[in-house]
């Protein structure tokens, strides 16, 4: 194992790994660490964030997330993150699972929660580097969203399809 990079957040490792078919293979694996996304919902309308991505060079919608801190649990995350990119609080986390982003190269795993009984935070501190929208839709179409390529973002998909409330 070689550390190829080591940043503030991620780390990329070279790594020669046995296969299950037992040949050998050489392979990148990038470590950002643990991450959370959270559906904050209203009723049956819901807030996402319309968001400024470099790495495709444009706008998506997507669910409010962000890095767990060394010593930050994913609820304690959750509530920081959404104070500051939706501005709210949450009486009611409630997990919704776990998520793999990309595990042909990365070890992501990403807590989901859905984020119920919401009350505004005038305490907010965005982060300087994020261009944020916060936008309230109704849950029906930012299901609509995801289905028509709207939102293309995986976590928010996963987020809306493990929120579904169950109809009998």
């Amino acid at each position: 194992m070689t550390i190829i990079y080591q940043g503030k957040r991620l780390s990329i490792e070279l790594r020669t790994i046995d296969l299950p078919n037992g040949r050998r293979k050489e392979t990148i694996i990038v470590h950002p660490g643990g991450a959370v996304a959270m559906l904050p919902c209203d009723g049956d309308d819901c807030y996402l964030i319309r968001q400024f991505r470099p790495a495709i060079g444009g706008y998506i919608y997507e669910a409010p997330a962000g890095t767990m801190e060394p010593g930050e649990g994913p609820e304690e995350t959750a509530s920081r993150e959404l104070i500051e990119e939706v501005r709210m609080r949450s009486a009611d986390l409630i997990p919704r699972g776990v998520i793999m982003t990309s595990p042909g190269y990365t070890d992501e795993v990403l807590h989901l929660y859905e984020a119920r009984n919401l009350t505004p935070a005038d305490d907010y501190d965005p982060d300087d580097d994020e261009v944020i929208e916060v936008v309230k839709i109704s849950r029906k179409e930012a299901e609509a969203m995801a289905q028509d390529g709207r939102i293309i973002d995986a976590k928010t998909i996963s987020l809306l399809f493990r929120c579904r409330e169950e109809k009998s």
